[in-house]
This record gives structure tokens, C-alpha cells and sequence, in this order.
């Protein structure tokens, strides 16, 4: 919390049964190791920020659901952390040391919002080399973590509303060489939405895939997936409204007891059909007055003090949030 206090006792209050952290690859490792799946190798550096959050996560009852994502300077040809590494194998061994690190965690996200611009390299507009680039990376990780452990769940997809291309056109592109879909037990998607939560609604004709369009989503998944397993449910990881005000993510907002209302509506949503794993509200808390064109989608207000959605979220019956 910002004044130094742990936010666990919040989630319990909450009733929050997975929280989603990030695990950067590049701070990690900003050298290469020479035993890159032992996590005791000198060169990994781990977060204490996230040794203390398992470490309460753990006494809290609360699982964890770690993102790990940017790749070092070393790995990927000299590039930007955005850029996939050159070997998909580098990315796998570090997904197995930190799972080795970190026994307790079982969920494991591939990157985020990669059809974002910027956040995953190389990714060309109207070219399948990004989804293949990324299917493959995908398809190591899986293998990687189910080795270390079966109970590992590996959430790959992580794609975002709309942005460089449509959830559509990723899974259509997301192929390995052989042309098969890479392995995962779970589709990240962030359906991030200007329209009130209600599967009723037609959805978008342009790609765009938001919350009340995710049975059409988990339909198209399912093309994919046909012939080569079961379809894959739905890992809502990040979804959410802002109040008070327009902020430099969204130019959309609602008044603050609307906001509970999204809650209360997303979740039943998510509860009412049997594609959803589950899904995640970002965030916990308001970023501070000052900050400019801040983020205004947390449960609490920036001084601490609980929204009307805050009060909503933890009536939402335990299941899938």
C-alpha cells in the first residue's frame, strides 16, 4: 500500500483468490547464467518484491499468478526488452528456474497484452511472423513448465481488445512450423470494453473483442483448437472501468457508483458461462491525485478509501476472481 503496509490483508478483506504479479525476465537475468534452470545460478538476481508477496501470498490463502515478461539485452540480439529472444529455449530454461524458485506458484502468463504496440517485438502489422514468433515461445514455455511441475497452468494467448491485430487475426496466426497451435491450458485475453458487461449484445464486426464478446472469442478459439485437443478456457486476466475521469489509458470513464455496477455485472458475467477460468479486475487502488491523467479503475480511491465498486467486488461469490 502506498504507506508501506501490506495490501494481503485488503485482498483477504476482499475476497480475492488469485492476484496477478510480473516477473521481469530482463532485470532477472540481466546477465546470461551458466546454468539458466537452476534458480541459484549467481546471474539471476530475483525480485524481493515478489519473495515477499509469495511468502504472503502463502499465509494469506491467496495463489499467485505470475507474468513474466521482457527479455535481456543478451537473449534477443541486443533489442529493446520487448523483443522476443532469438532462442526460444533461453525463454523456456528461465520459466523453469523460476518456477523452481517459486514452487508454490501453479499459474504462469506469457508475456501480456501482446497484440499491444510495443510490448512484444517483432510484431508487423498484417504479417504472421509475430503470432508464429510468439506461438513458438508459447509452445517452449509449456513443455518447460510441465516438466518442473503437472500442476503448472500455462496462460498463453494474452492478447488485448484491439491493437496491432484483432484477437481473430493472432489465433488465426498463432501456428507453429508444423501448422498446429502451440500448447496452453489456458487463452489470456484483457477484453477491456466501452459497453456496459452483457453477453446479449452483437459483437464487433472489425476484430475488436471485448467483454460482451468473448463467447464469439472462445468460438474462434475453438476452430483453432479443433483437431488438436481441448479448446482451451478463457484467462480473463485484466479487465476494469474507470471512474471520476478520462486517464491516459482510456478516454472513457464512469461516475463512481456505475463503476460498482460493472462489477457486479463482469463477474456474474464471467460465473454464467463454462468457458470462463476466470477473471481479474485491474486495479486495487487509484493512482494519486498528482499523477497526471492518472488511472482511476482501482476498488479504492487514491487517499485508501473504498469505492462503492470495492464494496461490490467483495460481494461477488467465490469462484473465478
Amino acid at each position: 500500500m502506498p504507506d508501506g503496509s501490506s495490501a494481503f490483508p485488503t485482498y483477504r478483506r476482499l475476497g480475492v483468490q488469485v492476484l496477478q504479479l510480473q516477473l521481469s525476465w530482463a532485470h532477472t537475468a540481466r546477465s546470461q547464467p551458466a546454468n539458466p534452470t537452476d534458480p541459484s545460478d549467481p546471474a539471476y538476481q530475483w525480485p524481493k518484491a515478489l519473495d515477499e508477496a509469495v511468502s504472503q501470498a502463502s499465509q494469506y490463502g491467496i495463489g499467485l499468478a505470475v507474468m513474466v515478461r521482457e527479455s535481456p539485452r543478451w537473449a534477443n540480439g541486443g533489442h529493446d526488452p520487448s523483443w522476443a529472444p532469438s532462442n526460444p529455449v533461453d525463454y523456456a530454461n528461465f520459466l523453469q528456474a523460476a518456477s523452481r524458485r517459486y514452487p508454490t506458484v501453479h499459474d504462469w502468463m506469457i508475456w501480456g497484452e501482446v497484440t499491444r504496440e510495443g510490448n512484444f517485438n517483432p510484431m508487423p502489422a498484417g504479417s504472421p511472423v509475430g503470432p508464429e514468433r510468439y506461438a513458438v515461445l508459447l509452445d517452449a514455455a509449456y513443455g518447460a513448465l510441465k516438466a518442473v511441475s503437472r500442476s503448472n497452468a500455462v496462460i498463453g494467448g494474452m492478447t488485448f481488445t484491439t491493437g496491432i491485430f484483432g484477437a481473430p487475426e493472432f489465433l488465426r496466426w498463432m501456428r507453429l512450423p508444423d501448422g498446429a497451435p502451440p500448447r496452453m491450458d489456458y487463452f489470456g485475453h484483457n477484453p477491456y470494453s466501452t459497453r456496459f458487461p452483457n453477453l446479449g449484445e452483437q459483437p464487433y464486426a472489425s476484430g475488436v473483442r471485448d467483454v460482451n464478446d468473448i463467447d464469439t472469442l472462445h468460438g474462434e478459439l475453438a476452430g483453432v483448437y479443433r483437431g488438436h485437443g481441448a479448446t482451451p478456457k478463457l484467462w480473463l486476466s485484466e479487465f476494469g472501468i474507470s471512474s471520476d475521469g478520462p486517464n491516459r489509458a482510456f478516454d472513457y470513464y464512469v461516475s463512481r457508483s456505475v463503476q460498482a455496477r460493472w462489477v457486479t455485472a463482469a463477474f456474474r458475467l464471467a460465473d454464467s458461462v463454462p468457458y470462463v477460468a476466470g477473471l481479474g479486475w485491474y486495479d486495487l487502488q487509484d493512482e494519486a491525485t498528482s499523477t497526471p491523467e492518472r488511472i482511476t479503475e482501482g476498488l479504492l480511491s487514491a487517499e485508501g478509501s473504498p469505492k462503492p465498486a470495492f464494496y461490490a467486488y467483495s460481494r461477488v461469490p467465490p469462484g473465478r476472481r
